[in-house]
């Protein structure tokens, strides 16, 4: 442990340090969960957190395999990757209006999930894989703070470790949000609360497309 500490210890806390300030950041995963914790519940909320801590994994395999260096080199399929991208966005904005258009929000402490445990992970793990962003971070990420010397072992301990605290991260932001008080006050928007989500995905994705 001390001679891994002392090869790699610097490089993990730069890395870890980055990658703490980029997934408190909010952005889709963010939007996502939020709407799961307030709508779906506590479960429906850990799994997709789950699910977005799965999809930091897809990154990290396309930054390993060089796939993230053929998507800044080809701007072609780049872009076919941020339509794709944008693409999901603009359909999760859809079934936010669409539900605000048609669902009646009471104010009440129980909750109904309708999303299984393998919906609300897919949810979560698409959200975050199908974000080209989230690809470009850690190709800067891993060019930028870790050496070309570092073993690919360690360089996947890495990854699995991002994984666990962005996982983590929105587990935490899950549990805070279906707390009573707090989703109650959400409830009582009404509709609007899918509204302004369904908005904010529409400019996440415009923004994805025209970067």
């Amino acid at each position: 442990m001390q001679q891994w500490l002392s090869a790699y210890g610097n490089e993990f806390a730069l890395l870890a340090m980055a990658h703490a300030i980029a997934v408190v950041s909010p952005g889709p995963d963010f939007l996502v969960t939020l709407r799961q914790a307030i709508q779906q519940g506590k479960s429906a909320a850990l799994w997709t957190a789950c699910g977005i801590g799965f999809g930091i994994l897809v990154h990290v395999a396309y930054v390993i395999l060089g796939v993230a260096v053929l998507l800044r080199d080809y701007p072609q399929i780049m872009l076919g990757f941020r339509i794709v991208g944008a693409g999901y966005l603009l359909w999760l904005a859809w079934q936010c209006l669409r539900s605000s258009q048609v669902q009646r929000f009471h104010i009440n402490e129980e909750v109904v999930a309708t999303h299984t445990p393998w919906q609300a992970w897919r949810l979560g793990f698409l959200t975050n894989a199908l974000n080209p962003k989230a690809t470009m971070f850690f190709l800067a990420l891993y060019i930028n703070i870790i050496s070309i010397t570092t073993p690919v072992m360690v360089q996947i301990g890495y990854g699995i470790w991002m994984g666990l605290v962005t996982g983590g991260w929105f587990a935490l932001v899950g549990a805070f949000m279906v707390r009573a008080p707090v989703r109650l006050k959400f409830l009582k928007m009404g509709p609007w609360v899918d509204r302004i989500l369904g908005a904010l995905l529409v400019l996440i994705a415009v923004r994805l497309l025209w970067q």
